[in-house]
């Protein structure tokens, strides 16, 4: 009987929770928040792409040349900068991404991108280049040969032909990382949640999904964006399992009602949420058509008049007639598009109605134009 009672508030909670949510569909919390401390790392190179066949940076590319010196250098070669006229190198910039807890000895994708004006990079190979991250030190190396999923031909005369962009390039697990970011997760006290799109609804139900799942207040919204939550001391699994077992939970995400618009394209998004007050709503278009029809005007035999080209206009206007379509308040977005579409109104007449009515007070959604 105690364990009932003791289960009653939590049961209360899921119960208005669910009520609450209605009929629309529970996602994964995994595929709407992130876990914090759990992220992607940008890392950064500068490099030398070798093996091109005559597509490389110019003759006298001046960073192409310090870089190439620089390099043979390196190895014990010392060669005059004003002397090496070279077209089969490339300076690139190479870029990735470093996975959360990747550990030394793993391998990622780079993409290769030139700097300079090489025609293409088919063919060519990335030498050793130090991966960066924001703080300077080196996580990552990276070498071997491009693959550019593409071709580009050209004639003498300057004609040819091109597929993809050939001055950009992927080494599939080209990048070995020799360094891990430092920071525990296991060792964690407490959770971060981050919502993707920063709403307090949503929070809060993840806050009710998280406690009803584990039987106790151990989630706490702080804002619309995060939910922290304490890992108890006697949980088994720690912070692993338990952050595991928070992405798998489903919960409703709430949204702003919102009408997005694209005028380039006469596209036209509309959310679930969007509601309109009462209104009545006529549109027609205005046509003008202007024919100009030549008439040859001819003189009378022996009047001595000269044959003339009179210019004759037609000018026809239509207006297209349309019933007045009262809308009630608190229709759906369905009834909405159903009633719009009555009148006739297109893509583009549907931007600027969108417009009028939220002008006139009576769109009860947020309208954005991109």
């Amino acid at each position: 009987m105690k364990r009932i009672l003791f289960r009653l508030p939590a049961m209360v909670c899921l119960l208005a929770w669910l009520i609450h949510a209605g009929p629309a569909w529970a996602i994964r919390v995994k595929d709407i928040a992130q876990i914090g401390g759990v992220r992607y790392n940008q890392l950064v190179g500068y490099g030398l792409v070798v093996g091109l066949s005559g597509s490389g940076d110019r003759e006298g590319t001046e960073f192409t040349v310090q870089s190439l010196v620089s390099m043979l250098r390196k190895m014990g070669v010392t060669v005059d900068p004003q002397e090496v006229k070279v077209k089969n190198v490339a300076a690139v910039m190479v870029t990735t991404n470093l996975p959360p807890f990747a550990k030394p000895g793993s391998r990622i994708d780079v993409q290769v991108s030139s700097m300079g004006d090489a025609r293409s990079l088919q063919g060519g190979t990335l030498l050793l280049t130090p991966m960066r991250g924001a703080d300077g030190q080196v996580y990552a190396v990276a070498q071997g040969p491009l693959s550019i999923g593409g071709f580009s031909f050209g004639g003498a005369a300057g004609g040819g032909v091109q597929k993809n962009h050939p001055t950009v390039g992927q080494i599939p697990a080209g990048a070995i990382v020799e360094k891990v970011v430092p920071g525990e997760f296991d060792d964690k006290k407490t959770l971060t949640v981050s919502l993707h799109g920063p709403d307090f609804t949503t929070a809060q139900r993840l806050t009710w999904a998280i406690n009803s799942r584990f039987g106790k207040q151990m989630a706490r919204a702080i804002d619309s964006n995060t939910v922290v939550v304490q890992i108890p001391d006697y949980y088994p699994g720690g912070a692993v399992e338990l952050a595991a077992a928070i992405e798998n939970l489903d919960i409703v995400p709430d949204a702003a009602a919102k009408v997005v618009i694209d005028e380039r394209t006469g596209t036209v998004v509309m959310g679930e949420n969007v509601r309109i007050s009462t209104l009545a709503i006529s549109h027609g278009n205005l046509t003008i058509e202007i024919k100009e029809q030549p008439r040859v005007s001819q003189p009378l035999p022996f009047s001595g008049g000269t044959t003339q080209v009179i210019p004759e206009s037609e000018v026809t206007v239509k207006e297209e007639k349309n019933n007045l379509i009262v809308v009630p308040a608190g229709v759906s977005i369905g009834e909405v598009v159903k009633a719009l579409n009555a009148i006739g109104a297109t893509p583009r007449d549907l931007i600027a109605i969108l417009q009028a009515i939220k002008a006139a007070g009576a769109l009860q959604a947020e309208l954005e134009i991109m």
